[in-house]
């Protein structure tokens, strides 16, 4: 069911923000793809949304006179509570920041903001809301097991990335290809501070669309400590115990997170319990990222996740997985694993890390067959130049 023309509210008290966002937009203002409309507090947003019954989507600031966008968040629901929300936060500013997700926001952008990451986000808000909105129609549909987990496929695939950061020094690429039952595989890459990069690979324990909601949580957590922290072990410390404060389900995410600096080549990781990356070396040769130690989050309070690092040489290639790729079958029920996986690599030819994820799932995919797979097959590679673009 796709949105014709969203429509979004922009809500903000700096008075240069409008013609800001009609000049940095007007493109997909002319072509009609979005529609906005502008507010300069919480008090004219609920009167905006009193009067036009098919906005879609709220940006927000958090610091408004009359009415903060905390206060506005807790708001929106009496008024429709399918309409998506996204923050605008300082940098760094993680109470506000969970605040705002406790109180129901989708996402969050920091200021100064960067009209290429709020494209971005809003287009990744406005596609979880159409398929919320078929999940809802089909609401009385799902009478059986394999409808619930088609739309939980398609909510697993609404925050997947689907553009990558690229620079001088690094190139990353990732996918996922869904099993015939939803795992809860996710990945991400961030844009941190001092240009480095953040790279995520998880998969949530259990199925379905309970699994695609604990997902979403722990991608959303995951990011917002990421921004606040620099420490790859800090932010998985903190993502757990914040998924232990409310984790009835007693459900359970296995994360792997590393940050890389371009300019110096540091990887630096900690890991909840998940595979170890692979190091793939320019001659073919492969080797596995020293291990941290560490359990899956959301299973016990107060874990202290060590972290570490090592340095990738120019040509090294860093391929992060899930299970679901060592762990394939064949006809015959053996097993992938890491073995094959290197095997991959062994002929040393030269490959981008577009070509080295394609690889990857070539190889799954002829090894397996034609036989059911059951977990989600997931890779992200992160290659670092062997020259300065």
């Amino acid at each position: 069911m796709a949105i014709l023309r969203p429509k979004i509210l922009v809500v903000d008290d700096e008075p240069d923000l409008e013609h800001l966002v009609r000049q940095r937009m007007r493109r997909e203002i002319r072509s009609g793809q979005y529609s906005f409309m502008f507010a300069q507090n919480g008090v004219e947003a609920l009167e905006v949304l009193n009067e036009e019954q098919d906005i879609d989507m709220v940006l927000s600031d958090i610091n408004m006179p009359r009415m903060d966008g905390l206060t506005l968040l807790e708001q929106i629901p009496k008024v429709d509570p399918n309409i998506r929300s996204v923050i605008v936060s300082a940098y760094g500013d993680m109470k506000n920041i969970r605040t705002a997700m406790n109180r129901g926001a989708f996402d969050f952008i920091t200021k100064p903001i960067d009209f290429e990451d709020m494209k971005v986000t809003i287009q990744r808000t406005l596609r979880h809301l159409e398929l919320w909105r078929e999940a809802l129609e089909s609401r009385d549909k799902l009478v059986a097991l394999q409808n619930e987990l088609s739309v939980a496929n398609k909510m697993q695939q609404s925050i997947l990335p689907t553009s990558f950061p690229t620079g001088s020094g690094f190139e990353i690429f990732g996918s996922m290809k869904p099993a015939r039952d939803v795992g809860g595989d996710f990945f991400d890459v961030l844009s941190l501070e001092d240009g480095r990069i953040g790279l995520v690979v998880a998969d949530v324990s259990d199925k379905g669309v309970p699994a695609a909601l604990f997902m979403m949580s722990s991608r959303t957590l995951l990011k917002g400590s990421a921004i606040g922290l620099d420490s790859p072990g800090k932010v998985l410390s903190e993502v757990n115990q914040l998924l232990q404060e409310e984790n009835d389900a007693a459900m359970f995410v296995t994360v792997f997170y590393a940050t890389f600096d371009p300019e110096t080549g540091e990887f630096a990781y900690a890991n909840g319990g998940h595979n170890t990356p692979l190091v793939v070396h320019t001659d073919g040769s492969s080797t596995v990222i020293p291990p941290t130690g560490g359990i899956a989050l959301g299973v016990v309070p107060d874990f202290a996740y060590e972290e570490s690092s090592i340095f990738l040489q120019p040509g090294d290639r860093v391929v992060l997985y899930t299970d679901g790729v060592t762990e394939a079958e064949n006809d015959q029920g053996d097993q992938f694993e890491l073995e094959r996986l290197c095997e991959i690599f062994t002929n040393g030819t030269p490959m981008d890390a577009h070509a080295t994820n394609e690889a990857v799932f070539a190889a799954v995919e002829a090894f397996a067959g034609d036989a059911p797979q059951f977990d989600d097959v997931t890779c992200l590679t992160l290659r670092r130049s062997e020259t300065d673009q």
